[in-house]
Formats: C-alpha cells, structure tokens, sequence
C-alpha cells in the first residue's frame, strides 16, 4: 500500500485553482509518477454545489454572498472558507479497496478520531454521510473517482468564523440541519493550524493501516 503525502497550501486557496490541481494530480497518480497525496488548505470563500438538476439547497443563487461553483463530486450545496479544513485525499483504490463506501467511511474515522482529541464527541449518523456531534453538523464529505483514483474529499468547520456563509443555504440539502464548528463545541480558540496537525496524524492512522 502507498504512503501519503502531505501537501499544506495554506489559506485563501481560490477554488478553480485547487480543483485543477487535483485534477493534475490524479493524472500524476494514475501514471503512477507520485504516491497517495491528501492536500490540506482553507479556501476563499465560495459555495459548491455537485452536478445534479436539483440545486435548491442554494436556496436564492443570485443573491448569495459568495461566488457559487458546480463540481463533479456528489452532493448538495455547500460552504467553503476561512476557518474550515478542507482535506483533498488522491489515492489510487486499486492498491487498497475499491469502495468509494469505505473510502467514505474511512475519511468519517479519521475526522471522528481528530476531533476527539480537542475533546469533542463525534459520530456518524444512519444513512446521512459526514460526521456529526448529535443532531449538528461538522464535517461535510463529498468525493469523486477517476479509474479508482480519488478527488475531492472533506470540509471541517474548526473555527467559528466559518459558520454565518450556511445561514444563506440549506447544507447539504437537508432540510433543518443545524452546522457547528470545533470552536462553538469547545467554547475554546482552535486553529486551523492545530486541527491540521492532529488531522494528519489520524489520516495517517486510518489510511496507512
């Protein structure tokens, strides 16, 4: 099985940007001219919505206060910006298992892991993917699949700053889904930087295992 690398590209990232990125990178991949390589950034902001006809979770699109970008990941709309950990997992599933499912399941252990270690109880809830600290929301998963090489992967709200974009839309499509951040579970200051860190130690945990 490969190892991971770890790419850190920071803040502010535009998303167009990273999303060529990957793309370049799952070729890379494919070609087999570099490991299994998760990018680790926090985006500007911007909504992001998957392919699909119905894009009401959008709620009022032209009125919206961020930039709206469509992907080719699955899902409804969401939110991405300063304050939330977005992780970028591209892995080659033909040299682990080719599941998306447990690729999924996979990245909420990771996720469910991390945020344990600020002290913050989260789980998985029956048929929704993402993780959850009971009935609200923290981390958003969505992914896609090129000749089993993965792109796209999770958002994790840490700070509490990340939280007033999701008023404008319905998360995910799920009508009455209340979004939290690790700061707002905590009561306590979280960086990004930290999250990071811990993260990447329990993606290393779950994906090299």
């Amino acid at each position: 099985m490969s190892q991971l690398t770890f790419q850190d590209l920071g803040k502010d990232r535009d998303f167009q940007e990273i999303w060529d990125l990957q793309e370049d990178l799952v070729k890379q991949r494919r070609e087999g001219k570099i490991d299994d390589t998760i990018l680790l950034l926090e985006h500007s902001p911007v909504y992001t919505i998957g392919r699909t006809r119905d894009q009401s979770s959008l709620r009022d699109t032209p009125h919206l206060p961020h930039p709206v970008v469509e992907i080719n990941r699955g899902g409804q709309g969401t939110y991405h910006g300063p304050g939330q950990l977005v992780g970028y997992p591209i892995l080659d599933l033909s040299e682990r298992e080719k599941d998306l499912h447990v690729h999924l399941r996979n990245l909420e252990e990771a996720l469910i892991r991390g945020l344990a270690k600020f002290g913050i109880s989260a789980q998985r809830r029956e048929s929704l993917t993402g993780v959850w600290v009971e009935n609200r929301k923290i981390a958003s998963l969505g992914v896609g699949v090129r000749s089993w090489v993965t792109l796209h992967g999770f958002a994790l709200n840490v700070q509490a700053i990340t939280m007033p974009p999701f008023q404008f839309i319905t998360p995910c499509g799920i009508d009455g889904v209340s979004m939290t951040c690790a700061e707002d579970e905590t009561q306590k200051t979280i960086t990004v930087s930290g999250m990071k860190s811990v993260m990447e130690t329990t993606l290393r945990e779950v994906f090299e295992s």
